[in-house]
């Protein structure tokens, strides 16, 4: 069993022409799960980390156990409106649109080492602007960590060439 043969190809979604790479049918195996937190323990565990900060909304399933087992904070980045308290905001675009994040001003103290995490890197626009609002908070971003790369698509390298270190389980060149 690999985590490619947990994940999910939904064909024409969320427009003509997408292939969504859908982790639930991976979070839903007990097996699957463990591999994915196992292997980005295996990955961090050894790195100063003070908090995990997961992209709405799969990063936050991810970086909620990933920070349990590191044994460090969770910060919830989110889209706009959501978030109860005072926020920054970073306006960004991906594959099929453009959207708005948000993170509370208070969650990342300047000088903290931050791990990005979410399910999948495509374009890299939510990474990007996920980074941008951590740095705005005077965090440094150690990683970036995904469950899935998708390459063709560009994210990965737009977040080497932006300065950031990309980590993914797995990698769909297309298929």
């Amino acid at each position: 069993m690999t985590l490619k043969s947990l994940i999910r190809t939904i064909p024409n979604y969320p427009k003509q022409g997408i292939l969504f790479r859908d982790i639930t049918t991976l979070l839903q195996d007990p097996r699957g799960l463990r591999m994915v937190v196992d292997g980005l323990v295996a990955e961090y565990e050894n790195q100063q980390i003070d908090k995990v900060v997961g992209i709405e909304a799969r990063g936050f399933i991810i970086g909620a156990a990933l920070a349990y087992q590191l044994g460090v904070g969770f910060v919830p980045i989110r889209k706009a409106g959501k978030l109860p308290s005072e926020t920054v905001s970073q306006s960004y675009e991906l594959e099929y649109g453009a959207d708005r994040l948000e993170i509370h001003s208070d969650a990342i103290a300047k000088g903290e080492q931050v791990l990005l995490v979410d399910d999948l890197i495509a374009t890299g626009g939510t990474a990007l602007a996920a980074a941008a609002l951590v740095q705005q908070l005077g965090g440094n971003v150690v990683a970036c960590a995904f469950v899935i790369d998708l390459p063709a698509i560009g994210g990965t390298e737009r977040l080497q060439q932006a300065g950031f270190k990309p980590f993914s389980l797995c990698v769909f060149e297309g298929e």
